[in-house]
């Protein structure tokens, strides 16, 4: 328990001389110790509760069960922190100093080749999937690895590529999916008609496109099949979606920039990597991407 030196007593306004501990007069010349235990509440806003007793001098807290348990679990926070805190020392011995002069570059600018937009699920770092090294790919991540149409409006997502493509002028952008998406499944479990104030369910829609192709090519499949097969169709919609902004259509059609789409298989540990064929895709009305350049890692 932390504690505090003890308040030195000060006479009442109202008194006649004599001090005064909360209302309890104290004899003339005599001091008593009074201590202080404060009971306060990691889970609730209770008001602060006093108690005066004749225990040796000191302000301390006192816990109760609950409260030592929140402060384990602070302890606890701080036992991740400290992994953090290591996993970055070991990048600065390792890595940055290693590769000093290359970090210093990277202080005064960045001039990435690729684009990344990925899921912001904990199980698909590109960096650590692909080996992206700090500089070389400018990353966006959000729910489902979606990129919604121009006519849609402002978001994170059409700021980054605005920023990447007409700033930093990358080559390439790459839209990155994987099995298992959480926001695939929500997409795919939505009925149509209803009602909800979910930021999900809003977000997810960008994909509805990639639900009516996936429930009439796949219909006859099981739920969880429907799913990964929408996993890899609404990548393909979201490589279409690109398309629908002038300035990355103008860049396309010049050979100044290539749009990629990618498939991350956890549970087998492959990947997939596909090139959207602008001239095809166009003859085909901008409705359904053609692919070129297919590879499969494993």
């Amino acid at each position: 328990m932390a504690a505090l030196q003890p308040t030195s007593l000060s006479k009442h306004p109202l008194s006649s001389g004599t001090p005064t501990i909360f209302g309890s007069k104290v004899q003339s010349g005599d001091f008593l110790p009074t201590q202080f235990r404060f009971w306060t509440s990691f889970r609730s806003n209770t008001g602060v509760k006093l108690k005066a007793s004749a225990e040796p001098p000191a302000l301390t807290w006192e816990l109760k069960g609950d409260e030592q348990n929140g402060i384990m679990e602070m302890e606890s926070g701080c036992d991740l922190f400290g992994k953090l805190k290591n996993g970055f020392l070991s990048f600065k011995s390792h890595k940055y100093m290693e590769n000093l002069e290359r970090y210093q570059a990277l202080a005064k600018g960045q001039a990435p080749k690729f684009m990344v937009i990925a899921c912001a699920d904990s199980r698909v770092c590109p960096s650590t999937i692909l080996g992206f090294e700090p500089g070389e790919a400018f990353m966006v991540r959000n729910v489902a690895n979606m990129v919604p149409t121009y006519e849609s409006g402002p978001s994170e997502t059409n700021a980054a590529l605005e920023f990447a493509v007409n700033s930093l002028e990358v080559e390439n952008v790459f839209i990155i999916g994987h099995s298992c998406c959480g926001g695939i499944r929500a997409l795919m479990s939505m009925q149509d008609k209803a009602e909800s104030s979910s930021f999900i369910r809003s977000w997810v829609t960008v994909g509805k496109n990639a639900k009516l192709s996936t429930k009439a090519a796949a219909s006859n499949l099981s739920f969880d099949q429907q799913c990964t097969h929408c996993e890899k169709e609404s990548i393909s919609n979201s490589l279409l979606n690109l398309l629908t902004y002038p300035w990355i259509e103008e860049k396309v059609k010049k050979g100044m920039l290539s749009l990629h789409g990618g498939y991350y298989d956890f549970v087998n540990c492959t990947f997939e990597k596909w090139t959207l064929d602008y001239k095809g895709s166009i003859m085909n009305g901008k409705t359904r991407v053609v692919v070129k350049d297919r590879l499969f890692w494993c």
